[in-house]
């Protein structure tokens, strides 16, 4: 059964499907491809246009800039993208570089950031982010922390570009949650209530189905979905990011040690992915021609 993200993973994997057909990949390395750059790993779910009775799925408007900070501004006006906006490398690599991201309160700031990299409208959220894993068919959800809301008045006195603050580690369950205080240090004035709307897992069946179309049109069976509330709204969401096999920085390491490592503050991870692993031998081998 093999486990590839990086370019020589890729390969490998590819040449030894075809001499081991017997040999179970989790994924086509092909269809890896799209969710390592921020350009395309978002297009599908645009293309979806998902809306329905529980809810509405969207996208936040974004643009690549691939070189030339210095024009960074006027492409920015020409877009009309809204500030503040978040800045994000372009390619994913499993670095922690290729998930450092940061918040522009003014375009003129964005010059000091190295291109390749993707500027994402900041949509106020309420510092509550939703982490979807998509395991086979399964589903999970958890809580993040993430920026609290930047109010008119907050960004019209500051300027600047700043580094996203760490976020936390997931709790257990939405309920265990508690936010982070370096996080709430960014707005002085600012206070998250954690019941309401805001704090409100998003609804199963919009979950299933936006899950069971990403799985069709990536022809991904591992990857996860960030996803957050809008600020004032109780069913639009936006996906901001979706991440393949979710791990740490040096995942050479933990995949090595436990290729699961990722998936470890998912609930119940070890029987999701054990269901999940016997269901595709048996399907692998049910459909094995006879010999």
């Amino acid at each position: 059964m093999l486990f590839c993200t990086s370019c020589w993973e890729r390969i490998g994997a590819e040449l030894l499907r075809k001499k081991n057909p017997e040999v179970a990949v989790l994924d086509p390395p092909d269809a890896i491809e799209q969710l390592l750059n921020r350009q395309s790993m978002l297009n599908d779910v645009t293309d979806l246009n998902l809306s329905d009775s529980y809810g509405k799925v969207c996208v936040p408007r974004q643009m690549v800039i691939n070189n030339d900070p210095s024009s960074i501004p006027h492409e920015v006006t020409r877009a009309g993208l809204k500030l503040p906006l978040v800045a994000k490398p372009l390619v994913v690599d499993g670095t922690a570089k290729s998930h450092e991201m940061f918040l522009a309160y003014d375009q003129f700031s964005l010059s000091e950031l190295e291109p390749p990299l993707v500027l994402q409208e900041f949509v106020n959220h309420g510092g509550i982010l939703f982490k979807v894993y998509i395991v086979g068919e399964a589903i999970k959800v958890v809580r993040r922390f993430s920026l609290p809301n930047v109010t008119k008045q907050e960004l019209s006195k500051v300027e600047g570009v700043f580094r996203f603050p760490r976020v936390s580690s997931a709790a257990a369950s939405a309920d265990d949650a508690d936010l982070d205080p370096s996080v709430a240090g960014l707005s002085i004035s600012l206070t998250i209530t954690l019941c309401g709307s805001l704090a409100e897992l998003p609804p199963l069946p919009l979950l299933e189905k936006l899950a069971r179309e990403l799985r069709r049109r990536l022809g991904l069976r591992l990857f996860n979905v960030d996803m957050i509330r809008e600020h004032g709204t109780k069913d639009v969401f936006y996906v901001i990011d979706i991440n393949y096999f979710p791990g740490k920085a040096h995942r050479w390491v933990n995949k090595f040690l436990n290729p699961f490592a990722g998936y470890g503050k998912m609930p119940d991870y070890e029987h999701i992915f054990t269901d999940f692993l016997l269901s595709l031998m048996q399907s692998k081998y049910k459909n094995r021609p006879a010999q």
